[in-house]
């Protein structure tokens, strides 16, 4: 127990933007946040690029193809997420090849458009800040400590 080190899990989300709306997914069976929507996301599987962990979430959970030279880091979130903290990178993406479309099915029920200013009620907090300000220009966010 005295060598033990503290360990700070890593994901990455894709914020996709389109005419001013953003692409959501909605949590579903997970058993965490569950009827909540959130980004494409996912964990990082270990001894990969945080970049190369993006595209192969995008293709994953929505079966689109994302270039790595389209991917812009937008944000940067250290989470307290009770019994876990995060460190969560965010890149937006303009540009991508193929229609976004739910490839994980027990894993989210619906995957939709919405306006950047009129996100659903049930957006997940940390969720909804960052798409609402990724473009305000600060990189790095630290949320739920208090």
């Amino acid at each position: 127990m005295a060598n033990e080190r503290f360990t700070l899990r890593a994901a990455v989300y894709l914020i996709l933007i389109k005419d001013g709306s953003a692409l959501l997914s909605r949590r579903y069976n997970t058993g965490w946040m569950d009827g909540k929507y959130s980004l494409i996301a996912g964990h990082l599987d270990g001894k990969e690029k945080v970049s190369d962990s993006m595209i192969r979430e995008a293709f994953e959970e929505a079966g689109i193809k994302v270039a790595k030279e389209d991917l812009k880091p937008v944000k940067v979130l250290h989470r307290n997420s009770g019994d876990q903290e995060y460190m969560d990178f965010f890149f937006l993406a303009e540009k991508w090849e193929g229609e976004p479309q739910v490839k994980e099915p027990d894993k989210c029920d619906d995957m939709s458009w919405f306006p950047i200013d009129s996100l659903p009620e049930n957006t997940l907090p940390y969720i909804k800040n960052v798409i609402e300000n990724y473009k305000d220009g600060v990189p790095f966010i630290e949320s739920d400590w208090d």
